[in-house]
């Protein structure tokens, strides 16, 4: 067990999951993309932990790495109006995470979560494990229950 606050609050809840730790090479361009290809996964199964302000609030937005959050849908899956994308600095602070290894799972203050809705098209889903170059595989509905998400169209291509 690497005990980050995400594998500590799904053993703490009792969630199943299979840590898969890599050499994570800081000159990556794409985290969730290095990911996969150090995992041997398909890109669409990797999940990357998005923050934004919807509305005034921070919000996470959990999307496969092959795509980008669409912040309009992100908005009205919590009912606001509008949203941008988060300060990175602020992301870590309230995430407790570093930019590029944020899970959305433990974090330091809870925000609403909504999952892309292609994480329900596979068995089991891979998210940051909460630092660069670990990610954590869990069952969506695990994901679901771990981070209180909704799950809605999220993603664009």
């Amino acid at each position: 067990m690497s005990g980050t606050p995400a594998t500590v609050a799904l053993v703490a809840a009792g969630i199943p999951f299979v840590e898969h730790a890599y050499a994570h090479d800081p000159t990556a361009i794409s985290f969730g993309l290095e990911a996969a290809q150090a995992l041997g996964v398909e890109p669409d199964r990797v999940f990357k932990t998005l923050l934004a302000e919807v509305d005034g609030r921070l919000v996470v937005g959990v999307v496969p790495v092959t795509g980008k959050l669409d912040l309009k849908g992100l908005a009205a899956a919590v009912a606001g109006k509008r949203a941008v994308m988060a300060d990175p600095a602020v992301a870590e602070r309230r995430t407790g995470y570093v930019v590029g290894g944020i899970s959305p799972i433990g974090q330091k203050t809870r925000h609403p979560t909504v999952l892309d809705e292609t994480v329900e098209l596979w068995d089991t889903v891979f998210v940051s494990g909460g630092r660069r170059g670990f990610d954590i595989e869990l069952a969506p509905a695990d994901l679901v229950r771990a981070t209180e998400a909704t799950i809605a169209a999220i993603a664009t291509g």
